[in-house]
């Protein structure tokens, strides 16, 4: 496959972008070396290797998320400068 203007205008339109006559000719240049780079990696055997999941083999050690209640209601909103029975009071923000 080989991008050439029509493709690139195409895609520009897609985008919602707009080139000129030597940046189209230069997108052009690059994509066409994008997709032979792609075209060269097709060309590796890669019939024995397994996809890549993780980069190596160590795995997330996560703790056990247990609830534990630290410090009671009254304590939080002790020095809370304004209060409810149970909640903070903050300034409105949304109007």
């Amino acid at each position: 496959m080989t991008i050439n203007e029509k493709l690139v205008e195409e895609l520009a339109h897609l985008s919602r972008l707009s080139f000129e006559n030597e940046a189209k000719t230069e997108m052009m240049n690059d994509m066409n070396r994008m997709l032979n780079f792609v075209e060269k990696l097709n060309e590796l055997n890669t019939d024995n290797v397994e996809p890549l999941i993780y980069m190596n083999e160590e795995f997330n050690i996560i703790r056990v998320d247990e609830v534990i209640s630290e410090i009671t209601r009254e304590e939080g909103l002790k020095n809370a400068p304004k209060r409810d029975s149970d909640y903070f009071r903050v300034p409105k923000v949304i109007g």
